[in-house]
């Protein structure tokens, strides 16, 4: 007779945004199965809530719970997102804006990134966005849901959410804890091992003891479990992205939400505002090697332009990420796994891939080492993927006014940037074609979309580009723009929106 080997006892240590999302999600997983899932929460610690942006697969984690779009929204006061303003990053002047779209209609196989650079150099005058739905719809402070059934690729484009980070995990904690998962408020006194090296056992400050199988660690960046007890180690990546601290803060929301985040860069990082239904979320980024905490926080209380809602938080970070998330019968997620400045807000979609990949890998009670293996080369692969995206950012920065950006640009000068970045650089300023590597959450669009705002393109086309009539090409690229106009001025404002169909409770049209 065999031993059943399964995996009984599921043990998820924190709660927040990670923590919940995690319980949520794996109760729905296994759903009807005999796995009890145990969620253990110290009632004095709170949710960071640092990242209260998302991307558009935050929706979809949403719909695989079954969550709409629009209950999450009237639940957790959110706004819509269709992406991210850029201001005064190439310089103190300059704005530009990465949307969740595609840009224009490619042709006979070549990408629309070449009609265009040809099209530009016969004198149209038209930036990459104006052939971005998606990007249009933000700037002009508008949102109508993507059609079902796009007519071309002109009207593809996605969404995210801005969110209250608090609100979700207590949305998330409520539609665990119906399914099954069991919530116990205490604070992890100490954690017990096993002759094997694995964690055993959490005794708690009320004077439980809680055994488990498997242990998910949510506990934030202390990592009590992957760290603490297991001493991990820890990759310091603070030598490519130099930010590592940010004071936080809501305000009260002032005027109309726009559907897009904003991040403006200052002398020494850059700071976010991000409108919620409510109030509106604010941060700034900084590196203590250029400028001193105080001085950022006096900075940051004076340019919020709204009134502020509670005293600012400071936060402090090591970018990097642990050296296995997998370690023995311990997983960790969110901030214990690794933390990227949230410049994309991957934070939340780091979590997500983290629970997906638990789910295809599930193990058995010994948790093979190959099946740890497997996780942690995939997530660290990804992590260095969203690290090579947001550190782009900086190293084509065209400020000249501190040091902390001349240090950000000289990473790529001197060739100091990861070799997977700088061969990506380096192909795509080649022949404008852009490499996708295994395991990376930024589709090219997003690529182009940064290498563009920085005006920084191919200094030529791929050739098979000539084969259209330079008349057609130019009649058909205004034709796109003036498209992208008209489907702008018939959308509704975003704030027009939210009060219809979220606060008043309507339904959307099919």
């Amino acid at each position: 007779m065999t031993t059943d080997k399964r995996i009984k006892s599921l043990v998820i240590v924190g709660g927040g945004t990670a923590g919940w999302m995690a319980a949520a999600s794996l109760q729905r997983h296994f759903s009807g199965t005999p796995l009890k899932i145990t969620l253990v929460e110290s009632p004095d610690i709170g949710t960071i809530g640092v990242g209260e942006a998302t991307t558009p697969t935050f929706r979809r984690f949403c719909h695989r719970l079954g969550l709409q779009d629009l209950d999450v929204m009237r639940a957790i006061g959110a706004t819509c997102k269709l992406g991210i303003q850029f201001n005064h990053w190439k310089n103190q002047n300059h704005s530009f804006f990465h949307p969740f779209s595609v840009f224009g209609q490619s042709l006979n196989q070549v990408d629309f990134l070449h009609y265009w650079l040809r099209a530009r150099k016969a004198g149209l005058d038209a930036q990459l966005t104006d052939f971005s739905l998606g990007a249009g719809l933000a700037l002009a402070g508008k949102f109508s849901p993507p059609s079902p059934n796009p007519p071309s690729t002109l009207s593809v484009y996605d969404w995210a959410l801005h969110l209250d980070a608090g609100r979700f995990a207590a949305l998330l904690r409520e539609k665990a804890v119906a399914g099954g998962v069991e919530h116990v408020r205490a604070t992890v006194h100490r954690v017990t091992r096993a002759e094997n090296g694995f964690v055993h056992s959490l005794l708690l400050d009320d004077g439980r003891e809680l055994a488990g199988d498997l242990f998910i660690d949510c506990s934030g960046f202390r990592g009590l479990l992957i760290e603490d007890a297991l001493q991990t180690g820890f990759e310091d990546w603070s030598h490519w992205l130099l930010c590592d601290g940010a004071w936080v803060a809501p305000s009260a929301r002032e005027t109309a939400a726009k559907p897009y985040t904003q991040v403006n860069a200052h002398s020494a990082g850059w700071q976010w505002h991000i409108p919620l239904q409510e109030r509106s979320g604010n941060g700034r980024v900084f590196s203590s090697r250029y400028i001193d905490a105080e001085q950022v926080r006096d900075e940051f209380s004076q340019s919020l332009g709204e009134s502020a809602l509670d005293e600012p938080r400071l936060i402090r970070f090591k970018p990097g990420i642990r050296r296995r998330a997998w370690n023995k019968n311990v997983i960790a997620l969110g901030l214990s796994a690794g933390f990227i400045e949230p410049l994309e807000s991957t934070s939340i979609a780091l979590i997500e891939t983290g629970i997906e990949r638990l789910k295809t890998l599930f193990p058995q009670r010994d948790c093979h080492p190959d099946i740890a293996t497997e996780f942690n080369e995939q997530t660290r692969l990804e992590y260095e993927r969203v690290r090579d995206f947001v550190l782009l950012h900086y190293a084509l920065n065209g400020r000249e006014d501190s040091d902390f950006w001349r240090e950000c640009r000289a990473m790529a000068k001197n060739g100091n940037l990861p070799e997977s970045l700088q061969r990506k650089i380096n192909v795509f300023l080649s022949s404008g074609y852009l490499l996708r590597y295994r395991w990376e959450m930024f589709q090219p669009a997003s690529w182009l979309a940064i290498f563009a705002g920085f005006d920084r393109l191919p200094h030529s086309w791929n050739p098979a580009a000539d084969a259209l009539d330079q008349t057609q090409l130019l009649q058909g690229l205004r034709g796109m723009r003036d498209s992208v106009r008209q489907a702008v001025w018939e959308a509704p404002a975003h704030q027009e929106f939210i009060a219809r169909y979220v606060q008043e409770n309507s339904s959307i049209p099919k």
